[in-house]
């Protein structure tokens, strides 16, 4: 029985021309090896599985040929070639640096590096995984990296360029390996599949290159897995059943649900899923995945961007064309919102079905109402009936002896009554009083234990001569609610400490119309004296006073802006209460 060999080692690429994936990187190194412009030393850095030791593998042969074609290709005939292929070179060391990690593997190396080669021109030492050397043993390699013997080549191998030491990557020649495209992926599995007489369906090939995810090596593995399977004729049913990949068939039927906004259909397709042992959150980004397809679909230049087979490419195009552009935007900011949010969430299940539920409104005739990134709109609707109105229209009648205006057709019709109450408004604002005019800053004025409001002042129209506006007067307590006012919803969100700052400042009323703040220190004050304009201008337009005033100081060694330890709480409440010091000393307390 012959030794079975996988495709991955069986199809590894002989020559530059067969690497996929990599046009640039193969054409920038057969045109370095025919003009002969070879650096000492490279670095190879990408992800798994795209190339980056074999095509180490191909230049080392490729610089030791003997009779190198014109295009930069080994001949793979002369002794030199033929030593490479049958892997009994002399010419190519490769080190696992994942396992020879330490100083001494690198003086080891190093001591090889002196003796020249017995065949050929160059000796090529490939260093894989080298970021998993440790710091000691880099060290160790930056002398002989820098100026090696001429018959010495370094290639440096690597999926974690980050790792790398900047000394170690300032002497190498860098190339960077792309992610292999699902094109490029599926191409090569259908060479495999024709030289191991394998049938195979477009589709199905498709799909191991998704799962692959740009990796050559595992492309050929799951190739390798499904045949099994399948036993030689691969399928695309074969291979979501083998690989446990969701089809795209639950995603069509779901959309459909969407765009007729049938709730129960969606909730019971997800059940449906979960019940085959597939993750919500798989489940949620490829619906993600699918609305982005639709939306790549529905325009002829983006078309290109859609990886997928011909069939379902064809059916891609046909459900883009029933979905609006404006819903596709919608459902893809929910499901990528209920995928950031998957992993915090405890109901995970429900998370997932309210996202479904709202994806199947956004076609309903009221849906930006529901969800779009905009408030809802304001309907608004006649709190009290008509019968309702008419009651509390004659009770107040029958308590004030005035008329009441009955209500007209045309206010009926139209949904609008006039309100025989007053207007309470919810917005909390302190009331000022004239400099000539003498009240009480209290909204009810309690008779016989029950409030009662008192008689709500209109609020006259600002003057529009200077000399009938009229200053009036006010207090510290009004002066600090406005002052509080201004710090918490009148400064930007990024200067949100400052506003903090402002919260604990307390203004303190030196005369009629002129206040002062203590601050702790200068850079506060600075800060102070750039709000000042925007303060006073405030607190102005708030209390209805031209006159006011402010002032900003640096507090005094001996003054206490704010008592911030319990220390420092006790000795002002102390000073406010002297038999708290007296108590403390009766009772032998201490401050924890």
């Amino acid at each position: 029985m012959e030794n079975y060999i996988v495709s991955a080692r069986k199809y590894r690429p002989s020559t530059f021309d067969s690497v996929v994936g990599q046009r640039a990187l193969t054409t920038t190194l057969k045109n370095a090896i025919a003009t002969g412009k070879l650096a000492h030393a490279y670095l190879f850095c990408g992800p798994r599985g795209v190339g980056k030791t074999t095509c180490a593998r191909i230049f080392a042969k490729t610089i030791n040929c003997l009779n190198p074609a014109a295009d930069g290709e080994a001949c793979n005939q002369c002794e030199s070639c033929q030593a490479f292929n049958e892997q009994r070179s002399y010419n190519i060391h490769e080190l696992d640096a994942a396992s020879n990690n330490s100083v001494d593997d690198i003086r080891s190396l190093i001591e090889q590096v002196r003796i020249p080669p017995q065949i050929g021109k160059y000796k090529v030492y490939i260093i894989d995984e080298v970021h998993m050397l440790s710091q000691a043993a880099f060290n160790a390699f930056l002398k002989t990296l820098e100026e090696p013997p001429h018959h010495a080549i370094f290639i440096l191998a690597t999926t974690e360029k980050h790792k790398i030491l900047p000394t170690i990557l300032s002497r190498c020649q860098i190339y960077d390996f792309n992610r292999m495209g699902v094109n490029d992926t599926v191409g090569h599995l259908q060479y495999v599949a024709q030289k191991e007489n394998i049938q195979v369906e477009p589709e199905a090939l498709t799909v191991i290159a998704q799962k692959a995810d740009g990796g050559m090596r595992d492309a050929l593995s799951i190739f390798d897995q499904v045949a099994s399977f399948t036993g030689g004729n691969i399928t695309y049913k074969g291979v979501i059943e083998n690989l446990n990949v969701l089809d795209y068939e639950y995603y069509f039927k779901l959309t459909d649900s969407f765009l007729t906004n049938k709730v129960s259909d969606a909730i019971l397709l997800l059940n449906e899923v979960l019940k085959k042992g597939f993750d919500g959150s798989h489940f949620i980004t490829g619906l993600a995945s699918h609305f982005r397809d639709l939306l790549v679909s529905k325009d002829p230049a983006t078309l290109p961007l859609l990886e997928v087979g011909d069939g379902i490419r064809q059916r891609y195009q046909e459900q883009a064309q029933k979905c609006d552009q404006k819903f596709l935007y919608r459902a893809m900011k929910l499901a990528n919102d209920c995928d950031l949010n998957y992993r915090a969430s405890k109901n995970k299940r429900l998370l997932v079905e309210l996202t479904l539920i709202q994806c199947a409104q956004l076609t309903l005739p009221d849906a930006d109402d529901l969800v779009g990134g905009r408030s809802p709109k304001r309907r608004l609707k006649p709190i009290f009936t008509q019968q309702a109105t008419t009651e509390v229209a004659k009770q107040a009648q029958s308590q004030t002896g005035n008329a009441v205006a009955p209500t007209t057709n045309n206010e009926v019709n139209t949904g609008v009554r006039k309100s025989p109450l007053p207007e309470i408004k919810n917005e909390r604002k302190i009331p000022v009083v004239k400099a000539n005019r003498i009240g009480m800053s209290m909204r009810n004025i309690v008779t016989n234990g029950q409030a009662k409001p008192t008689e709500v002042r209109p609020q006259q129209p600002a003057a529009t001569n200077q000399a009938d506006y009229e200053d009036y007067m006010f207090n510290a307590k009004d002066l600090s609610y406005y002052w509080r006012d201004f710090a918490n919803n009148h400064l930007p969100i990024e200067e949100k400490a400052n506003s903090a700052r402002m919260m604990n400042m307390t203004p303190k009323l030196l005369n009629d119309t002129t206040f002062e703040v203590l601050v702790d220190n200068e850079m506060v004050e600075k800060y102070m004296h750039k709000l000042l304009p925007d303060i006073q201008a405030y607190l102005r337009e708030q209390l209805h006073n031209r006159k006011i005033t402010m002032t900003v100081r640096v507090s005094a060694p001996n003054e206490v802006v704010r008592a911030y330890s319990q220390a420092e709480r006790f000795v002002l409440m102390s000073k406010r209460n002297p038999k708290l010091m007296k108590l403390k000393e009766v009772f032998g307390l201490e401050l924890n």
